[in-house]
């Protein structure tokens, strides 16, 4: 089933989310459901905060426009950055409007411990891609949007933006 996805401004975007206890047929339906929305968007991660779920669970696929899909379910991420700081260019966000894309600073290595639908512990290092994506996921858990980490200046205009879009939208129902 598709979920609808939160978007900014709202302010469920902001909260951190709390640990998932264990996994229940509740949880499994709602990744069944979070994975569908993703590839559907079409997205390459998903956090729980943004289909409304305060919970400490992503779903990931970097190669989610590929034929071959790498689907990943991660509970209770935990992230050590252990790289360089790179630029992740043209990141976007399927709960940030209007096609919005910016450079953000990013590790090119983390370190992961993180649960799996199976209660397994995981943990390993990633790099590239698939680190990039964890840490934008994973940054939905604690309340932030790549949007917080760009500059000032280009913030301001985006909010601009998006009062304007609000506005139309909201006159046009």
């Amino acid at each position: 089933m598709l979920l609808p996805i939160v978007v900014y401004p709202n302010p469920t975007l902001k909260k951190k989310c709390e640990p998932v206890l264990c996994v229940t047929e509740e949880l499994r339906t709602l990744v069944e459901n979070m994975f569908e929305t993703m590839y559907q968007a079409p997205g390459v991660g998903l956090a729980a905060p943004q289909v409304g779920e305060n919970i400490r669970l992503l779903v990931m696929d970097p190669n989610a426009s590929e034929e071959q899909k790498t689907p990943r379910v991660l509970i209770n991420p935990e992230l050590t950055l252990t790289g360089e700081t790179i630029r992740s260019e043209r990141e976007g966000c399927l709960s940030v409007p209007l096609g919005f894309r910016a450079d953000v600073m990013r590790s090119s290595k983390v370190h992961l411990k993180a649960r799996d639908l199976d209660w397994n512990i995981i943990e390993e290092d990633l790099e590239g891609y698939p680190a990039i994506i964890v840490q934008h996921e994973t940054d939905h858990l604690d309340g932030t949007l790549f949007i917080d980490r760009i500059s000032r200046l280009r913030r301001s205009l985006f909010d601009s933006k998006v009062k304007k879009w609000l506005k139309k939208n909201k006159n046009t129902r």
